[in-house]
């Protein structure tokens, strides 16, 4: 055997590395880390919540009661936090958090009979999982479910309670909360009461969900053996001074979502945990009077890897109002501290700080808190015991223990927290308020999307989108509701456009952002990618109904049939219904309708509905049913049916006259008519995008389209 020499052994050693490197690299080495993942996890101390086995989790952090939560917009995720708080400080349960994408559910069989698992879940658009929950739901509605143990049947040591969240607009009403508790009881799990539902459409989400847990807290304690206690506040998360940082430190956050925009870089991927910090290319005005406002915006994306298609939403993600920031410091008494520099730690092992850290209180109540956003009865209760004087806290107690007082006193007027504790207590701040309780009771503020109202055929590296900038007068309310992101967009449309101190409706915006960061006219923004599309195939015929800014989509909708007629495409018959209040007012896009009639000819024609130009009112359902036949002929040639805008009225509205249409046309009775539609919706040749949100009931209460500033807009 010949002999091996230095040299030999030399490049046999460095074959023999390579190759181990090279089989074992993303196991043991170069693993690539997702940059957006949070940045302050060392802040929460949670070594635990590196695993995806659920019951391993609950074992080492001591829990037996875990909330999952579907949310998209925030509120699941706000309800699933309150549960898990009130288990915990009403009947010493044990309780945990849980974002349902974040852990794995094949071993869901092997939690004991002494465990208990909450679902709060969100139904998304036409009866889809929200983002984080489709995995789950996948899973567990599947034909052929994999658990760990052989048992028959499979989830029969199970407890659970469910709650949901829907919109009745919707034809697949709160279906993530049906479809799982179905699927769970099929597999032998055990439901504690009765599944609650949600409904955004008719503006009682939160009455329902409280209405919903109380009998089933009862029906838990008696089932799990529980007794209630006097609940006492315990904090989930500690706040420490630090007192050798200023707000100058480069290692405080001033408002940056995550380390890399504190660093002042910016790489994607772009997504709802890290927004792309966009130049705003143009601004201008669109409506023609003086007491509204409509944007239009072009969000330059040529810099990002962001990429869009017609029907997506962009995602704005907004800043509270300096006036709004100043009310809330000042009446819990932290005005002279808003600069002070506080760390925030997470006190059980399961919960999250909701934004890095150290920071501000300033900068927490500005960018991270959803402070606009209308107070809660249940938050109102939370809050009682802290308040300054006996008489607060007893008004404080009958506003969270008295519906119709609350409804009377506070929600029907649309009052955030600042202004009801300022309402309850007078002069007097405050101040036995643990901050951490606001951490806890507030919502994390959500980006607000958009439709885009541009075509990615047309101009690809420019989005387009347009909104109605809200200030609502509520009668008996001194001041009024003013949206936040829209008159953010309209404070950075006037800077643009030359104001050096942009003031709209007399609020003040940070618009140059965190450091400066957002100067020269910037917004952060991402793209949600939607199903609301046009065919693939341009010669199939659509029918659009969209009033008011619902026409967003079907700006960009018309701007790509146009483009891809020039491009000497066959295009199909084109319809689009719109309405608003006069042609000299409000009418939307009113000269570039012109520009796509020279492009389509005869495909397109656009049906306008002015409500205040007659003598009686007319909207576009009213157009609708005149162009019946016309309506009747295309859907029998599979055109496509779209709706975007108002879920209140106009949609409901739309689809009644759908099916008298289809009754009367085809001469067939309106239950088949009705049956006819369901099955368009449900093969997504009839598509609806709605707008709801915080304050829905102000179409019934004030019997107008009125919005403040919805999560979803059009």
């Amino acid at each position: 055997m010949a002999q091996l020499d230095t040299l030999d052994i030399v490049v046999l050693a460095a074959l023999l590395l390579g190759t181990v490197a090279y089989f074992t690299k993303g196991t043991y080495w170069g693993i690539t880390k997702d940059p957006y993942a949070s940045t302050y996890a060392n802040a929460n101390g949670n070594k635990a919540g590196r695993t995806r086995n659920i019951v391993e989790k609950m074992e080492e952090s001591g829990k037996n009661c875990v909330v999952f939560y579907g949310s998209q917009t925030g509120t699941a995720e706000d309800y699933a936090s309150r549960l898990a708080k009130e288990g915990k400080s009403r009947f010493g349960l044990e309780t945990m958090v849980a974002d349902l994408e974040e852990y794995d559910f094949d071993n869901l069989d092997a939690l004991g009979e002494d465990k208990i698992v909450m679902f709060v879940l969100a139904t998304y658009g036409e009866g889809e999982p929200t983002d984080n929950a489709v995995d789950f739901y996948e899973f567990i509605t599947g034909e052929d479910v994999a658990f760990s143990k052989s048992s028959d049947p499979p989830l029969e040591g199970l407890k659970f309670v469910a709650f949901g969240l829907g919109n009745n607009t919707y034809e697949h009403y709160n279906s993530m909360v049906r479809n799982v508790t179905k699927a769970l009881l099929k597999m032998g799990a055990t439901k504690i009461g009765e599944a609650g539902e949600g409904d955004d459409g008719a503006g009682t989400m939160e009455e329902d969900f409280l209405a919903w847990k109380d009998p089933m807290w009862t029906a838990v304690a008696e089932k799990m053996g529980l007794e209630e206690r006097e609940a006492v506040y315990e904090p989930v998360f500690g706040i420490t001074d630090r007192e050798g940082l200023t707000k100058d430190s480069p290692e405080v956050y001033l408002g940056e979502p995550n380390k890399m925009h504190l660093e002042g870089t910016q790489k994607g991927p772009y997504n709802a945990h890290n927004p792309y910090i966009a130049p705003i290319a143009e601004s201008r005005e669109i409506f023609t009077v003086k007491d509204r406002n409509c944007l239009h915006m072009e969000i330059d994306i040529s810099g990002s890897n962001l990429s869009y298609q017609t029907g997506d939403h962009l995602a704005v993600w907004p800043t509270n109002a300096g006036k709004e920031v100043d009310r809330f410091l000042n009446v819990v008494g932290l005005l002279s501290k808003r600069d002070s520099v506080i760390s925030v730690k997470a006190l059980d092992p399961t919960a999250k700080v909701p934004f890095p850290t150290p920071t501000t209180y300033d900068a927490i109540v500005r960018y991270h808190m959803e402070i606009c956003a209308p107070v809660s009865r249940q938050m109102i209760a939370t809050l009682a015991p802290f308040a300054p004087t006996e008489a607060a806290k007893a008004e404080m107690t009958k506003l969270g223990s008295d519906k119709d007082y609350f409804h009377e006193q506070i929600s029907n007027h649309y009052y955030n927290l600042a202004q009801a504790l300022g309402k309850i207590g007078g002069p007097e701040k405050w101040t036995a308020v643990p901050f951490s309780a606001f951490i806890e009771g507030f919502p994390k503020v959500q980006p607000r999307y958009y439709s885009i109202s541009s075509s990615s055929l047309v101009q690809k590296n420019k989005i387009s989108i347009t909104a109605v900038v809200e200030s609502i007068e509520i009668p008996g309310r001194a001041d009024a509701l003013k949206g936040v992101t829209t008159n953010y967009l309209l404070a950075l449309k006037q800077k643009q456009h030359g104001d050096p101190s942009p003031d709209p409706h007399g609020l003040t915006y940070e618009i140059t952002g965190p450091r400066n960061k957002y100067d020269g006219i910037h917004v952060p923004v991402h793209v949600r990618h939607s199903n609301f599309k046009l065919p693939s195939d341009p010669s199939k015929p659509v029918i659009m109904i969209g009033p008011g800014t619902g026409v967003a989509p079907f700006r960009a909708f018309v701007q790509e049939r146009a483009a891809q007629a020039k491009a000497g495409e066959s295009i199909g018959r084109t319809i689009l219904f719109f309405g608003c209040r006069k042609s000299t007012e409000d009418f939307l896009y009113k000269d570039e309708w012109k520009e796509y009639q020279a492009a389509l000819g005869e495909k397109f024609s656009l049906v306008t509905a002015f409500s205040r130009e007659g003598p009686s009112k007319v909207y576009v359902q009213h157009r609708l049913k005149e162009h019946a036949k016309e309506v009747n002929e295309l859907l029998l040639q599979k055109a496509y049916f779209y709706v975007c805008g108002d879920a209140a009225n106009m949609a409901r509205e739309v689809n009644a006259v759908l099916g008298k249409i289809l009754s009367e046309e085809r001469g067939i009775p309106e239950t088949k008519a009705e049956d006819i539609v369901k099955g368009m919706r449900s093969s997504n040749q009839y598509q609806v995008r709605f707008w709801g949100g915080y304050f829905v009931s102000l179409q019934l209460d004030l019997g107008r389209l009125l919005r403040y500033d919805s999560v979803f807009k059009s």
